[in-house]
């Protein structure tokens, strides 16, 4: 447990103060609208579920704020980069914006059934109060001000039906579209969905639009009500209620003025309307910067069906591990897909490798392809802030592609390479572990002149043990490991052509762990992942396991790329 806390006691204080806000907001709530005075009349109406209705519509509205904040990438990529007091352990929180994005989205859909179940009861009784005849008090109150608009039940026909109010009234058939947007944007969410069919969730995704559009207006009828301010003064419910049927009687001994009713504000608009601003600003900006002209210097086509592009754009600026997202209105006007930059801060130009992987990358790299000697058009949107810029805050650090998951730590060993040309003296980092994983020989050639580039640079520079790489392939055969066994004398590998040798198999991590405690038995470690769910989960386990809450001793920080 210990452990565990050196990694996620930020992470977990930031769930649970989002958890106890909800909790607060919905009793606070629950419990003004289950015994406030002026909703005194409408429980005699709707019983329990008018609480459970208002409550869940207030977690409802606050969730909505927050939905649309960890995907404003800018504001991200400027606490990141910019904010002073966003330190080590805060911006490992804004690693996990999109799982907090996914945590709301479910809080969202939890309060939105709850929500749609109680009004589902509220028309139900409303209708059913309209119906009586037996001169009950939920009668009575049914029938008051039907003519002068302070009536209390919003359904005034003995014929009016629920699945009538529902598509013919502002909150009903608001409801009921925003209804069907959540559902399609969640089914559409799901990982079998999203890797296999990922236009159907990009668009899909876009209806969010049409989310807060209702949201903002579902409230604005006012169909639900409470007891006006000026009414109880005049009308005391705990004393007036009992003497219903003698309301308005001069006559009776305990007369009470007819209660007059007003609706609830609608407020959905005041929670939502910050976020949609400084999103809608988020949006104007990445248009802007879009549209800015992309030149492509060069096409380089790699084994294994990759394809780098090097480009230049006026007043682009990076920082090692960002990533951009690109956009080719040949293959599709509307797509962006998110993609590392594979070049180092210090270069002239920036780039990226797109490995084939669906139908828009196929697709793109056909058209590169098919189009010489004239280029696509290219529009970029970044570079945004990862995981992968904070390499070089860590004493020591252990980077970990999985195939063409190497793309961040590219950029990282390039602007290496470029720091040992300058001999770079506030180069903080003193040792950095690197780790490839592939399944194919073809996928180490696309990088391999740079690793050829750094082994003869860190020979000749004073940090000649500034870095460790260890390449690891996964498909092999057993013709391949015998004739690997027969040159293992020679300089260089027989698959790389490198000096460090190609390992067959995958990383006993914990063996790898062990040996950089033992190395830095002091320092803080950080350990970066592009690479598949379960390799995260290996490498976290082993972060928690190899770490320890002393500060005096060694600790592992878990990073791993989110787009």
């Amino acid at each position: 447990m210990g452990n565990w806390v050196v990694n996620h006691w930020f992470s977990a204080l930031v769930i649970a103060a989002w958890l106890g806000l909800n909790v607060f907001l919905f009793v606070m709530f629950f419990l003004t609208f289950d015994r406030d005075e002026k909703y005194y009349y409408t429980r005699q109406l709707l019983g329990s579920a008018l609480a459970w209705a208002r409550a869940s519509a207030k977690c409802l509205n606050f969730n909505s704020l927050l939905i649309l904040l960890p995907i404003c990438r800018n504001l991200l990529s400027f606490l990141r980069g910019t904010c002073s007091c966003c330190r080590r352990t805060m911006r490992k929180q804004l690693d996990h914006n999109l799982t907090f994005h996914k945590l709301v989205a479910y809080m969202i859909i939890l309060h939105s059934a709850i929500h749609v179940i109680a009004h589902l009861c509220n028309f139900e009784w409303y209708n059913d109060a309209q119906q009586a005849t037996d001169k009950s008090l939920a009668s009575v109150l049914s029938q008051l001000h039907l003519n002068d608009g302070l009536w209390l039940n919003p359904i005034h026909s003995n014929t009016t039906t629920p699945l009538y109010v529902a598509f013919t009234t502002i909150p009903g058939l608001t409801g009921v579209i925003i209804t069907l947007v959540l559902i399609l944007m969640v089914t559409s969410s799901v990982k079998l969905i999203r890797r296999s069919y990922f236009e159907v969730f990009w668009y899909t995704h876009h209806l969010f639009v049409i989310y807060f559009v209702g949201l903002v207006i579902h409230g604005i009828a006012g169909v639900v009500r409470g007891q006006t301010t000026e009414s109880l003064k005049e009308h005391k419910p705990k004393d007036c209620a009992p003497h219903y049927m003698e309301w308005d009687r001069e006559s009776s001994r305990h007369s009470c003025k007819e209660p007059e009713f007003g609706s609830i504000p609608a407020e959905s608009w005041k929670w939502v309307l910050a976020p949609l601003i400084l999103y809608v600003f988020e949006r104007v900006l990445r248009f802007w910067r879009s549209c800015q002209k992309v030149v492509v210097t060069k096409v380089v086509k790699h084994p294994s069906k990759v394809l780098e592009l090097q480009m230049n754009m006026k007043g682009f600026r990076m920082e090692v591990g960002q990533y951009v997202f690109l956009n080719c209105p040949s293959v599709s006007r509307w797509e962006w897909h998110p993609f590392t930059l594979t070049s180092a801060p210090e270069e002239n130009f920036f780039s990226v490798h797109i490995r084939a992987a669906g139908d828009w990358t196929e697709s793109l790299i056909d058209t590169f392809e098919q189009q010489k000697p004239k280029i696509p058009r290219i529009k970029v949107d970044g570079p945004f802030g990862t995981a992968s810029e904070d390499v070089f805050q860590y004493e020591a650090a252990m980077l970990v592609g999985a195939g063409i998951g190497v793309t961040p730590f590219a950029s990282v060993l390039k602007s290496i390479w470029y720091k040992l040309q300058h001999a770079d003296q506030n180069l903080k980092t003193k040792k950095i572990y690197f780790y490839w994983i592939c399944r194919e020989t073809g996928s180490f050639g696309w990088f391999k002149d740079l690793l050829a580039s750094l082994e003869q640079e860190m020979e000749l520079s004073a940090k000649a043990g500034l870095l460790s790489y260890h390449l690891f392939l996964t498909g092999w055969s057993g013709s391949m490991v015998g004739h690997a066994a027969l040159h293992v004398d020679t300089a260089t590998d027989m698959v790389t052509g490198l000096r460090q040798k190609t390992s067959f198999g995958r990383p006993i991590w914990s063996n790898e762990f062990s040996m950089v405690a033992a190395a830095h038995p002091k320092s803080v470690v950080g350990v970066f992942l592009c690479g598949p769910g379960p390799l995260a989960k290996s490498l976290q386990k082993c972060c928690h396991q190899h770490s320890s809450l002393d500060p005096r001793k060694i600790q592992f920080y878990f990073n791993k790329e989110n787009f």
